[in-house]
């Protein structure tokens, strides 16, 4: 894995991760490419052979959401899911976060936030998890080189998102 070195991760309190990164892109950009399969597609979690071959969003309150990976590698698979809570379109989202196969105690809460200033946005995204041992393993669990391969994708494809849109 590649990483940019571009991801802020915190720990706001004993239960909570707090990762943020700024992308040279528009808000609406950023949103869209958090929230459409289409561009999920192309960077969540898609590095080092994973693929992310099932998406599904139902982008309101109440709706609920579906992503599972497989490793070409391997056959390895992971799969998650969950519920969106609160929507303030283009500024914040709330949702559950449940695996498949659980690896922490509990659910966790992401809250995901957009703020654009001078045409970049900065993305932060805070979990709360029910325990500070839930917690403390997912910090362990190398996920922070995982999301920041996610996000170097992210960044990439919102260059070329950029690009596109600019010569269009």
């Amino acid at each position: 894995m590649r990483h940019s070195g571009n991801l802020t991760v915190t720990s706001p309190s004993d239960r909570e991760i707090a990762m943020s990164r700024v992308f040279d892109a528009p808000r609406r950009l950023v949103l869209d490419a958090y929230t459409r399969c289409e561009y999920l597609k192309r960077w969540l979690g898609v590095f080092d052979t994973w693929t992310l071959d099932e998406c599904s969003i139902d982008l309101r309150v109440g709706g609920t959401y579906r992503w599972h990976w497989t490793k070409a590698k391997n056959g390895m698979v992971l799969g998650m899911h969950g519920v969106y809570k609160e929507l303030t379109i283009g500024e914040r989202i709330v949702c559950t976060e449940v695996f498949d196969d659980a690896w922490y105690e509990g659910e966790a809460l992401n809250t995901v936030t957009f703020v654009e200033s001078n045409g970049k946005t900065t993305l932060t995204q805070t979990m709360r998890y029910a325990t500070k041992a839930a917690r403390d393993g997912v910090l362990e669990s190398g996920m922070t080189g995982g999301v920041t391969a996610s996000f170097d994708a992210l960044a990439e494809l919102l260059a070329s998102t950029s690009a596109t849109n600019a010569n269009s």
